[in-house]
């Protein structure tokens, strides 16, 4: 089975048991409790356990297949990536969760079913772990289920999972695999040193309690389920292997990697681990990026810029120059773009970040490994590296410390930190002492050096209400550790830097004797903008007069978006009331965000409502004002502040038309008109009585109304209608669907009666055993039924070759015919490479081999004492 395949059967599995099939959500989390990265399944749902907000689904229950990132904070597996056969920094995580509705009863037996028929897994090679506390699962398990109380195991905090110190929780039930006595000894998983054998494959969570701060349990006024199952690792038990590297989606990357090094898995074992490394890491900055994470030496931005670094350092020393990061990204396109389109249509800008960062780090590689490998050369076995050396890695070369520390490890020897520590802290105390204070040579970029370039020059003048373009001085140059990026000081600009939630401008600095494009421009200290700039032709130099040019076409967005975002809050107070209270906000080119305090979801007919009360205030296109005066007088005005915002005596206010006045430093249109139309594109919670809208303005909706458009007329197409005759056509279909699908049961139940008197005369000694291929596994469950009730039955047992691929088995005996009816299809399930199918008087059974059903059948009729 590929990735793709058990994607849809397990989303097929719970759609037909009236889950609602949620699409992944991203892997930047929204939640105030949420980690750095989408880490789970149930992350997106955590308003719906928390009670925050009501699940929108009616039963409310959802399946999905959620793309998990795990490579900073408390669940960091780096260091095991590729060495391990159980870790992966990027992975997809099967999940079936339940907000008050079905419990335990319903989602053990729907895991066993899954596994054992739809999957078709031997349930003789499974273990399954419950909580010591947990009777009930333990009796659903064996009596529901049938499962052998021998190999349930009860463990202590193992199962049982929680939220967090404070919050809901519960116990768990793990599903386990073994993968044989090749891998360690019995035991099952309770046995420590059995890891490597038995590997969990299904978690199934049961949320009945809450914990208080002080420790103490109360009752959950619902009791949810949340399911996570690892599609690597079921993948890995459908190809009995207990690496995760051999799920297709992972083996087919490894299988890039090998082309793009000319290497090959079984080199050595260095290269090995290289290998399933590029293989990992590929996916997990691709997917990082095209979520929108960026390079940076901060928080996500750094994790996503050690992964890479990672990678390139891997290839590096496989021998690899030319470019690789870049490549394996358009092969992640191939392998998962069907799953996880985002990832194919944004592949042009992932590649793009991916080429500048790997060759900012190549130089940076070059630069540093050669001194590196002489000072490890001079070492006896298993002697430290001196911090020294580290920390002249990182101060001269800008060789990051974590590369050179991982680097030294893999030779055995583990770096001094202590002295690294002791060098790093003497140069900043040097540096407040006083530092390098020059108006013509580079400065480092310690926070005293800003300072100075302030003290001596005086805040930066902002020219960038009145003209895009300005003539300014360079008053100092600090260039980045690694070297590819230079911050540039001026003593006035045209460049907004970002504050109260407006980005920063881009655009180029241009001198008499280089340029450089304008990559962000923030503040470095009160008063002093800091551009961060990547040279495009060759270099500035302090004391050069400049032209610094702003991206006129995009600030004229961010204009739109950010006034836009002054009408938005002032709608959101019209319809919602006066309790809502802006709690932060991105202004952005191509979209706005604004978080704000509200108790509930905000209804459709709300959010009409504020599109509306926007569009009238564009429409009208009042003057847009705005001017600086005292903080007394603005607020006597009635001006409110912006959340994040910071104010002096002088402020500036922004009056947004006749409605709207706040305390705003950003840059505005003119005129309300000039903002465009403004369409919501979500709304949603973040956080206890949090909301956060999207929206766009400008052209934003009507690119998103072009792009509505040709999917209506491509769905119209399919359905064969005018694109005005849409609904009716889609209802007329539906209703012809509903008409054939109650014929097709009839026809079914018609067939199983016919057929079941036809099979019934094959009996031999009271026993049936046929093929029935062309029927589905329902009807071959209703077809064994209607045989068994036949007179002078004793036992049927029925296989088929379903068009959805796999085998089905079924046996049925009477109840006083002497037959067992999982005995008779043990065998034969095992034959065409499945299990299940336990049951006394009716036991079902899957598998994966059409070929081998004969030989299966053969098998059953032994099993009943005919001849094969």
């Amino acid at each position: 089975m590929h990735a793709d395949d058990l994607r849809r059967t397990f989303n097929d599995f719970f759609a037909a048991r009236l889950h609602a099939s949620v699409p992944s959500a991203g892997l930047i989390p929204h939640h105030p409790s949420a980690p750095m990265f989408t880490n789970s399944g149930m992350m997106p749902f955590v308003p719906y356990f928390l009670g925050e907000e009501a699940p929108p689904w009616d039963p409310p229950r959802t399946v999905s297949v959620q793309k998990c990132v795990r490579a900073g904070g408390k669940h960091n597996d780096l260091d095991a990536i590729g060495r391990s056969p159980r870790h992966l920094s990027f992975f997809e995580m099967l999940g079936n969760f339940s907000f008050g509705d079905y419990y335990k009863a319903d989602a053990i037996p729907w895991a066993w079913e899954l596994l054992t028929e739809a999957l078709g897994l031997d349930g003789d090679r499974m273990w399954v772990t419950i909580h010591t506390s947990d009777d009930e699962a333990h009796e659903i398990w064996v009596d529901g289920v049938g499962f052998p109380a021998e190999r349930i195991q009860r463990l202590g905090d193992d199962n049982f999972w929680e939220m967090g110190e404070v919050g809901p929780c519960g116990p768990s039930s793990e599903v386990f695999w073994d993968f044989g006595a090749r891998l360690g000894p019995d035991g099952g998983p309770a046995n420590p040193e059995a890891e490597d054998r038995f590997v969990e494959i299904w978690n199934l969570v049961f949320q009945d309690s809450y914990r208080e701060p002080d420790g103490s349990l109360t009752d959950l006024p619902t009791k949810n389920v949340d399911t996570g199952a690892g599609l690597e690792r079921i993948l890995g038990v459908l190809a009995d292997d207990h690496w995760l590297y051999a799920a297709d989606s992972v083996s087919r990357m490894v299988d890039a990697a090998q082309s793009l090094t000319g290497r090959r898995l079984g080199d050595a074992d260095e290269s090995d681990v290289a290998l399933r490394l590029l293989a990992d890491h590929a996916r997990t900055m691709t997917f990082l990026i095209a979520d929108g994470v960026v390079p940076s030496n901060e928080e996500r931005g750094y994790v996503l810029r050690r992964i890479i670094r990672r990678a390139v350092r891997f290839a590096y020393l496989l021998g690899v120059e030319t470019p690789i990061t870049a490549p394996l990204a358009g092969h992640v396109a191939e392998v998962m773009g069907d799953a996880y389109p985002e990832v194919r249509t944004g592949l042009d800008q992932v590649q793009g970040v991916l080429e500048r960062e790997e060759s900012q780090f190549r130089r940076t590689l070059r630069n540093g490994l050669g001194i590196l490998e002489s000072e490890m050369a001079d070492l006896a076995d298993d002697a430290p590296l001196s911090g020294h050396v580290a920390f002249t890695l990182h101060d001269t070369y800008g060789f990051p410390y974590e590369v050179t520390a991982e680097i030294a490890e893999d030779r055995g020897h583990p770096v001094d930190r202590a002295t690294f520590d002791d060098d790093m802290a003497h140069q900043k105390a040097q540096s407040k002492a006083g530092g390098r204070k020059n108006k013509g040579a580079d400065v480092d970029g310690s926070l005293s050096t800003y300072q100075s370039v302030v003290a001596e020059n005086g805040p930066t003048e902002f020219t960038g209400r009145e003209e895009d373009t300005t003539t300014a001085r360079v008053l100092a140059l600090v260039p980045s550790a690694d070297g590819s990026e230079l911050e540039v000081f001026l003593d006035r600009t045209p460049f907004y830097a970002e504050a109260g939630g407006q980005v920063g401008d881009t655009g180029t600095i241009t001198g008499p004797s280089g340029a450089a494009e304008v990559l962000d421009t923030t503040t470095a200290v009160p008063g002093l903008v800091r551009h961060r700039t990547r040279l495009t032709e060759g270099g500035l130099q302090v004391g050069d007069e400049v032209t610094a040019a702003i991206d006129t076409a995009r600030r004229a967005a961010i204009r739109r978006n950010h006034t836009g975002t002054h009408l938005l809050h002032w709608a959101l107070h019209e319809v919602l009331g006066e309790h809502v209270k802006q709690q932060g906000s991105l202004v952005a080119p191509d979209r706005l965000r604004f978080d704000f305090s509200h108790y509930e979801p905000v209804t459709t007919e709300q959010i009409t409502r504020i599109e509306d009360l926007v569009a009238e205030a564009v429409l009208v296109n009042d003057p847009v004002r705005h001017y600086e005066t005292s903080k007394e007088d603005a607020l006597a005005k009635g001006a409110i502040a912006f959340f994040g915002e910071k104010y002096g005596d002088r402020v500036r206010v922004l009056e947004a038309g006749r409605h709207s006045i706040e305390l705003c430093g950003g840059t505005h249109v003119t005129a309300t008109g000039d903002i465009g139309p403004m369409k919501i594109v979500s709304e949603g919670s973040i956080g206890s009585n949090l909301r956060r809208i999207e929206a766009v303005t400008g052209t934003g909706p009507i690119d998103r109304l072009r792009d509505e458009e040709a999917r209506l007329a491509q769905v119209a197409e399919l359905v064969g209608v005018p694109t005005g005759e849409v609904l009716e056509g889609l209802e007329k279909r539906l209703s012809e669907l509903k008409g054939l699908r109650d014929e097709v049961s009839a026809l079914k139940a018609k067939v199983a009666a016919g057929g079941a008197d036809d099979l019934a005369r094959q009996a031999v000694d009271g026993v049936v055993v046929a093929r029935v291929d062309g029927l589905d596994r329902d009807a071959v469950r209703t077809l064994a039924l209607a045989v068994r009730d036949q007179p002078d039955v004793r036992g049927v047992v029925l296989g088929a070759a379903p068009e959805g691929g796999g085998v089905a088995l079924v046996a049925a005996v009477a109840p006083d015919g002497g037959l067992h009816a999982g005995d008779l299809i043990a065998d034969a399930a095992k034959a065409v490479g499945g299990g299940g199918g336990k049951g006394a008087d009716l036991a079902v059974a899957g598998g994966r081999d059409p070929e081998a059903l004969d030989d299966a059948l053969d098998q059953a009729r032994r099993a009943a004492g005919l001849p094969g």
